[in-house]
């Protein structure tokens, strides 16, 4: 009995021995996965080559950042519109996809990009509409038509566009939402567009004045609850001279056809200039601030107050960050963005940040769309 009392004591000891080696072992490895970074710790993950420069879009797809260019009015005569295809972690260019069909003679540029759930990359071209990249094959296929050119509703019947003036389309960001729709907006035309699952012509899906200013509708996400969009208006103030550094952060719900009282101020902005949004896992948006010399990111809760900024350091005023565009989550806590430099034009300046905030993206929609 004495034997068997001891055994049975040594057996309870290996077993505690065991599952403190176990323990201390999953510890370790748990610290270790522990991005070694403070909150805000910026790196330059990659520089856009030049031309195009001007990088706009940015996705994340896997262990490969995509980011496409050039996102610029002063493009006539020059080369083809591009994506380039990085590696997540170490930057190193994997991959150039060159827009076929431009009229590169005439302004041409790739704004910004989303996935759908085949790992189909969607592109808007200022001339093409959405363009559909295989990237295995590098096959492209145009998804939807360009944007129409509106009149202003004081000189045409619908449809129209409620600007003051006549001003052509300029299509820019883009989501999906859980039933395949892809919603697009038009910075110049005061709209928000939708296109049906499957692609084809854009039909227009809100249209406001107050959209109708130097630089409207911008970037654009759906919320983590599939109720809302959430769009940038990068200028505040109608006409144009308003307000060019102010912006607004709206929200409108997702319905079929939402109506002017629905559109609501998420957030005001007063010196800098909203771009591209992305949520992350907390349910904080994630805002680049693209106002020349006044550059960073604007992290804002969910009850619609900002709960931390990251700009250049003082007398700094054009670096790190030169008039960022947009913004994506990476896997490992951070978040990539686009340089766009549109102000400075500086081809060092042109490049994908790497910054760690501490956070997962909120899972972007991936429909599976013919």
């Amino acid at each position: 009995m004495q034997s068997i009392s001891v055994s049975l004591k040594m057996r309870s000891l290996m077993t505690l021995f065991t599952f403190a080696i176990f323990f201390i072992l999953g510890t370790s490895i748990a610290f270790a996965d522990q991005p070694d970074r403070p909150f805000g710790d910026l790196k330059i993950l990659a520089t856009i080559p030049f031309p195009p420069g001007f990088p706009e879009g940015i996705a994340v797809n896997g262990d490969k950042v995509y980011v496409a260019g050039p996102a610029s009015f002063d493009t006539a005569n020059t080369p083809a519109s591009k994506v380039f295809a990085y590696d997540a972690k170490t930057g190193e260019l994997l991959r150039t996809y060159e827009i076929t069909g431009e009229l590169t003679q005439f302004p041409h540029a790739n704004s910004c990009i989303a996935f759908d759930g085949e790992g189909r990359l969607y592109v808007v071209n200022l001339q093409l509409g959405i363009v559909r990249l295989d990237l295995g094959s590098g096959a492209q296929e145009t998804y939807a038509a360009p944007l129409p050119d509106l009149l202003p509703c004081s000189q045409s019947a619908a449809p129209c566009s409620p600007t003051a003036g006549n001003a052509p389309p300029l299509p820019n960001d883009i989501a999906f939402d859980a039933a395949g729709n892809l919603y697009l907006t038009d910075s110049f035309q005061a709209t928000i567009w939708r296109i049906a699952p499957g692609g084809g012509q854009p039909q227009i899906w809100f249209q406001d004045s107050r959209l109708d200013t130097p630089f409207g509708a911008n970037g654009l996400r759906i919320s983590p609850d599939n109720t809302k969009i959430y769009f940038a208006v990068t200028a505040d103030g109608v006409g144009p001279f308003g307000n060019f550094l102010g912006g607004k952060i709206y929200t409108l719900p997702l319905v079929n056809s939402p109506g002017a009282a629905d559109l609501q101020t998420f957030f005001q902005y007063n010196g800098e200039a909203p771009d591209g949004i992305a949520f992350g896992k907390s349910g904080k948006l994630y805002v680049a601030l693209a106002a020349p010399f006044n550059s960073g990111i604007s992290i804002l809760a969910p009850n619609g107050t900002e709960a931390a900024r990251l700009t250049n350091p003082a007398g700094s005023p054009i670096f790190p960050y030169d008039s960022p565009a947009n913004v994506a989550f990476s896997k490992q806590g951070s978040l990539v963005v686009t340089n766009h430099a549109f102000a400075t034009a500086i081809p060092a300046n042109f490049t994908v940040l790497d910054v760690f905030v501490d956070d997962k993206e909120f899972p972007l929609v991936r429909p599976n769309v013919e």
